[in-house]
């Protein structure tokens, strides 16, 4: 947790602004009247951390254990006293054990975790200063699939350096994940479960409704709120504007590396549930002993119903099992996303972007670097059967200047879902702009390439906070200034142009049109589309 405040000497991996002081002068400030702001709930107490007014762990909602799981987020509990705001928010229930096994992962993404409880709905607030300038608002969502993660994760998600360069209130937060997030039991617990295949999601809701009516307290303007998120947080951005309770509380969304096009089937969310409670040895009579069980052992009974709800998914012939967002037709919509030209979605901005490199097969082997082509074809058969010999003779071909490891790791992250949420979401009024991120950090003898995660601390102005992502120093900084200043833009106004990047025009399906962001930066139309042409 320190190392996501950048509190000098806690670990100097993460103890650096973007643009320090020149002067050497105090630059941590915090007492009885230093950052005191108002919340609907109570006074909050935080800090001042090189200019930028802090807030950590601000409660959105009430305790989710016992009678609250499977519920709709309730409201916090007010409080009298000024709440201390200057440490996280419990992280929510997800396995621990063994997070830092993997040394390297554990180096690369400098993972930070702390408590963890049911207890989680918290929210950190960076901004220059709390008055009434109503700055746009950047909610940042974290990425772990639906199923891991938390909203300091990474170093690179602190919020002080973009809400700094930006002039913009930066907001991050944790929410019910996994098996107590998205547990189905509305088939097996009627109407009073009704929601508990979609609370994970309802919780992010209700941390917008709680900017909605207190961020204009933290100097922020609620009528222009920008949702972000990377990975399985891409994919909540783009739940998020399939959620008849989200209309209105966001006005832009930004999805990195990740995406969806719908929720996990009715269907068989509802079997799922249905095997959880046979799993805990309970019939529809004990839904309240379910509320009650340890949340640690909740979660290997629930995995273990995922296990036997095999056969059912594969039935079904389902892209997405296991616990996230259910498409149930009341909480999320049960059609594809974007499809309707009068949804509340259609009037939302978008950014799409993934990266060249999202895996990287040989970041830690470095014997991988010498694989032939035709290992390339080998390797794949496990993905792409008989068609791999194509698949990857279409990448090399569009692709003449990479070797056959970069070629590998194209095709394995290769644009499909990311193409496909732009076309959906094109053919509605407001504009979708599409990135593909291909700067290459000096780490790792250049074997790490541009990897899944590495974008984020871009985007944010902090390259010089998540080193471990970038190296540091001035070639990755020139980069994320332009991108950092062109989120603020969209941010701002819903068009990312004039911070420094070419034009971006907005993506159509007939020309693909493509920001390459790297040291040089490019629009491209299109410029994988022949050899995605060859992914089954």
């Amino acid at each position: 947790g320190t190392a996501g405040m950048g509190l000098a000497g806690a670990i100097p991996l993460a103890s650096k602004a973007q643009n320090p002081p020149k002067d050497d002068e105090q630059i941590l400030f915090i007492g009885d009247n230093i950052a005191v702001a108002n919340t609907a709930y109570g006074k909050v107490r935080g800090y001042i951390l090189r200019g930028i007014h802090t807030y950590l762990g601000i409660p959105y909602g009430a305790d989710t254990s016992g009678e609250n799981r499977f519920m709709p987020p309730q409201k916090p509990q007010p409080w009298t006293n000024v709440r201390p705001a200057v440490w996280w928010g419990n992280t929510a229930p997800q396995i621990m054990e063994k997070r830092y096994a993997d040394a390297y992962s554990s180096f690369v993404d400098h993972w930070n975790y702390d408590d963890v409880s049911e207890d989680c709905l918290r929210i950190n607030v960076w901004t220059p200063v709390p008055d009434a300038k109503k700055r746009p608002v950047i909610v940042w969502l974290h990425g772990g699939g639906f199923v891991n993660g938390n909203g300091i994760e990474q170093d690179g998600y602190n919020g002080e350096n973009l809400s700094r360069m930006g002039d913009v209130v930066f907001c991050s937060l944790n929410h019910r994940l996994g098996t107590l997030g998205f547990t189905n039991l509305a088939g097996v617990g009627g109407e009073k479960f009704a929601a508990s295949g979609n609370v994970g999601m309802l919780d992010i809701v209700a941390a917008l409704e709680w900017v909605r009516d207190n961020i204009a307290n933290f100097g922020g303007d609620p009528g222009n709120v920008t949702i972000i998120g990377q990975s399985g947080g891409g994919a909540k951005v783009c739940a998020l504007t399939a959620m008849p309770s989200a209309k209105g509380l966001f006005h832009k969304a930004v999805a990195l590396s990740g995406s969806m096009l719908g929720g996990v089937s009715k269907e068989y969310s509802e079997k799922l549930g249905e095997l959880v409670l046979k799993e805990a040895g309970l019939g529809p009579n004990d839904m309240g002993k379910l509320q009650q069980i340890p949340w640690r052992e909740y979660i290997d009974i629930a995995n273990r119903a995922v296990a036997k709800a095999a056969d059912e998914a594969r039935r079904l012939g389902l892209a997405r099992a296991g616990f996230s967002p259910v498409a149930d037709g009341r909480f999320l919509m049960d059609k594809p996303f974007y499809g309707d030209l009068s949804h509340f979605s259609a009037d939302i901005p978008m950014i799409i972007c993934s990266t060249f490199n999202e895996s990287s097969p040989s970041r830690v082997d470095s014997t991988l670097e010498k694989v032939s082509l035709a290992d390339v074809k080998e390797k794949l058969k496990t993905r792409f059967g008989e068609k791999s010999d194509d698949v990857a003779d279409a990448y090399a071909k569009v692709f003449p200047d990479k070797k056959p490891i970069e070629i590998w790791s194209m095709v394995m992250s290769n644009r499909k879902n990311a193409i496909a949420a732009a076309d959906a979401k094109s053919k509605q009024k407001a504009p979708v702009y599409l990135a593909w991120f291909g700067w290459q950090p000096p780490l790792f003898d250049g074997r790490m390439r541009a990897f899944h995660c590495n974008d984020i601390c871009f985007w944010f102005n902090n390259t010089d906070l998540m080193l471990t992502h970038t190296g540091g120093g001035a070639r990755p900084r020139r980069l994320s200034e332009k991108m950092a200043k062109s989120f603020v833009n969209f941010a701002r106004t819903g068009n990312p142009n004039g911070g420094g990047l070419p034009n971006w025009p907005r993506y159509t399906s007939e020309n693909g049109e493509t920001m390459i962001l790297d040291d040089v930066c490019l629009v491209k139309n299109d410029p994988d589309r022949e050899a995605r042409k060859a992914l089954p």
